[in-house]
Formats: structure tokens, C-alpha cells, sequence
């Protein structure tokens, strides 16, 4: 096990920031942490990484108590802040070098992580002269410098123009081929783009805890719904295979439940040319990640 929490609360005098939080995350996992503002991701981020301490409960990052063994989880952890800290007067290497110091690790290192994070065109440059993308990349190479077996990130791509987006995304879904990564983000396609798994979090409680691809195969089963260029019987809709049911939304327009975790669109197509029929609009309507979000979270409020 990679991250385990049990039972961590949090207090900020009347303030309940955690209130006895659980949850674990296995090795090679990437995982989405969520929440409204003020909800206790970065909290419970910096309790991970032993900037905080919590004030009940035990964490444990690679089997190391983050609060006795405080020097050994910060050795097996890289760690990227919502507000990346960064010297701005010194230089890309310079920079890296002087983290490399911290972590005795060999000098070497620094070469492989600017490769790695594809800073090498801009490797020559004070840190000042970055873009934001490119400053995030300098992050997230002394976050990797010490080659660490997890990465917990806290807001990587806040602040960034659509293409930083997806370099840094796919920077960070590379990356966690080979660790664990645990991050934290506001933005839903991100979280759908490189995770596996997602933990939503709301007034310092774990709300939902699943896997990403059993949005899919919500229990309501696959949602579909189509426009047809003439009216169909219901009669007609009942041949359809494992159609569960059915419902008129306007004119020629029906949604369309199934109980099957096949895609059923192929098989509309068929339903309406061996019947005389054109579809005019073929849409899927199953929950994604952002409608989980709201239902979730209004819940709680």
C-alpha cells in the first residue's frame, strides 16, 4: 500500500478542516482528489508529506508513519505545492542542483529529470524568464529529482493556457506508469484524462471514494438518447436488444435505458435502418465526472 489514512482529523481552532478520514491508495494507482474550496485537500496533502500534523488518526506513505518517521516519508515522496515555491533568480540546473544537494543525490540526476520533464530547450534560462507551463515543469523535475516512489500534487495545472494543460497532463499520466500519484485538481477532464480512480471530499468528510470507469456502468445502466426522423410505436422500441426502458422526451425524440455494458449505438444505427428510419441525433447520457460532482457535493450542503 502506497498511501493509507485512517481516522486523520484536523482542526484549525473551531474549524473542523478533516473529520476522520479513511482511505487508501495502492501501488501504481492515480488517483483524483476533489473538492469544493476549502474542503481539506491541501490539508490532508500536507499532512502526507509531513508539513502538517494532524491532530488525530495515523497516515502512512510507503509504510512510514508520517509523523514519527518524518524523514523517511519525505524521502520516498515528491511534492508539488497549489503555489509551486520557486527561486526565480536562479537558473534551471543551478536550481535543480541546489535540490539535488538536499536530497544527496547525484549530480547526474539533474539531466535525466530535465529530459524527462522536456525542459531542455528552455534549461539555459533563469527560472524568471519561464512561462508558467515551463515553471510548473521545473516543479515537477525537483519533485522527481529524487526519483520517489510517489508523487502528491496539489493544484499542477492551475494557471495554465489549454496547451500547457495537456503537456503537463501528459507529463504527469508518463510519470505514473512507474509510481503512485496522488493528485489534487479543480478540473474535471483532467481528473478523467489521467486517473484511475477518484476521491471526493466535502466539508473535510470522503463523500465518494470509486473507480473512474464505473461511471459507465452506473447501476441506472446505459443512457442513450435519440431522434429519429419519424414517430416510432413504442411497440416497435420494445424489439430493441436489452432495452430496460423507455421514455417519449419530445416528438420523435426517445431516451433510451439498457441493461449492458455494450455500446447499444451500433445497434440503434441497425434498429432504425431496418425499419425505415433515419437518426437524426444519437447521444450518450450516462453520468460523467462533473455531474457525480455537483450531486455529491450539493448533497452534503
Amino acid at each position: 500500500m502506497s498511501i493509507e489514512v485512517k481516522d486523520i482529523s484536523k482542526n484549525y481552532g473551531s474549524q473542523k478542516a478533516l473529520d476522520a478520514v479513511s482511505f487508501s491508495v495502492n501501488k501504481g494507482e492515480i488517483v483524483g482528489f476533489l473538492g469544493p474550496n476549502g474542503a481539506g485537500k491541501s490539508t490532508l496533502m500536507k499532512i502526507l508529506t509531513t508539513y502538517l500534523n494532524a491532530d488525530e488518526g495515523i497516515a502512512l506513505v510507503n509504510g512510514n508513519d508520517v509523523a514519527t518517521q518524518q524523514k523517511a516519508v519525505q524521502k520516498s515522496v515528491g511534492y508539488l505545492p497549489e503555489h509551486n515555491p520557486l527561486y526565480l533568480d536562479l537558473y534551471v540546473k543551478e536550481y535543480l542542483a541546489f535540490n539535488a544537494d538536499v536530497y544527496k543525490v547525484d549530480k547526474s540526476r539533474i539531466d535525466e529529470v530535465i529530459q524527462l520533464t522536456g525542459l531542455t530547450p528552455e534549461s539555459h534560462k533563469k527560472i524568471s524568464q519561464l512561462s508558467k507551463g515551463y515553471r510548473q515543469r521545473v516543479g515537477l523535475a525537483a519533485a522527481l529529482l529524487h526519483d520517489p516512489e510517489v508523487l502528491i500534487l496539489d493544484e499542477p495545472t492551475t494557471g495554465l493556457d489549454p496547451n500547457q494543460l495537456i503537456e503537463i497532463r501528459e507529463l504527469i499520466k508518463n510519470v505514473g506508469k512507474n509510481k503512485t500519484v496522488f493528485l489534487s485538481t479543480h478540473i474535471m477532464q483532467e481528473v478523467e484524462a489521467i486517473c484511475d480512480r477518484v476521491i471526493i471530499i466535502n466539508h473535510g468528510k470522503i463523500i465518494t471514494d470509486r473507480k473512474l470507469g464505473s461511471l459507465n456502468t452506473d447501476s441506472k445502466g446505459q443512457i442513450i438518447e435519440v431522434e429519429f426522423d419519424l414517430r416510432v410505436e413504442e411497440q416497435l422500441l420494445q424489439l430493441i436488444p436489452h432495452l430496460a426502458s423507455y421514455k417519449n422526451v419530445h416528438d420523435f425524440t426517445w431516451e433510451l435505458t439498457f441493461k449492458t455494458d455494450k455500446d447499444m449505438r451500433p445497434a440503434l444505427f441497425d434498429f432504425a435502418h431496418d425499419n425505415g428510419l433515419k437518426t437524426l441525433q444519437l447521444t450518450h447520457k450516462n453520468k460523467n465526472l462533473e455531474t457525480l460532482f455537483r450531486e455529491v457535493t450539493k448533497k452534503e450542503e
